[in-house]
């Protein structure tokens, strides 16, 4: 099955995911300058993906993508998905809308993973060697190298739609 098979399947197939495997929630920002998109050579996974990390206690996901975009590559960014219900009642703070969320197996356990999509505000990358190999910024048709998964490659193209609308608008 190809990319483009796996994109405009209506019905993917059916996961179930086991209550004695560990679920952890994570995040993911797929970072854009003007029409390229960040990603970085993770050194324990050694696998490119975007920039994220693990939720910690009492951390919105929000907080959790601004701090895992610091920590990494040193940017500041804003999250472009807004979420458009009125600010009332009880309520203390307005969190982004993610724009993909998915389940993956990284080994013995699972990470539920929220994407968002996010713009630089600064555009001086520190990579936190610590914990990446590299990072490199793609295009569109650069994402087709082989070191990209389809996976990452998929998201990837699905945030570059989301990002071109919001710019749209």
């Amino acid at each position: 099955m190809n990319k483009q098979d796996l994109l405009n399947r209506k019905n993917p197939p059916q996961i179930t995911i086991s209550a004695q495997r560990e679920l952890q929630i994570v995040v993911a920002a797929f970072i854009f300058n003007a029409d390229k998109v960040l990603l970085i050579h993770h050194k324990k996974l050694d696998k490119w993906l975007p920039v994220g990390g693990h939720i910690e206690q009492n951390e919105t996901p929000d907080a959790a993508v601004l701090r895992e975009t610091r920590e990494e590559v040193g940017l500041e960014v804003e999250i472009i998905q807004t979420d458009s219900t009125p600010f009332c009642g009880n309520m203390k703070q307005k969190l982004c809308v993610p724009f993909h969320v998915s389940v993956h197996s990284v080994g013995d356990h699972d990470h539920c993973c929220l994407n968002y999509v996010c713009k630089i505000k600064n555009e001086n990358v520190e990579m936190n060697n610590r914990e990446l190999k590299n990072f490199a910024w793609f295009t569109k048709e650069e994402l087709n190298q082989e070191h990209v998964s389809d996976g990452v490659k998929a998201e990837a193209l699905t945030a570059f739609t989301v990002y071109e609308q919001a710019n749209l608008q």
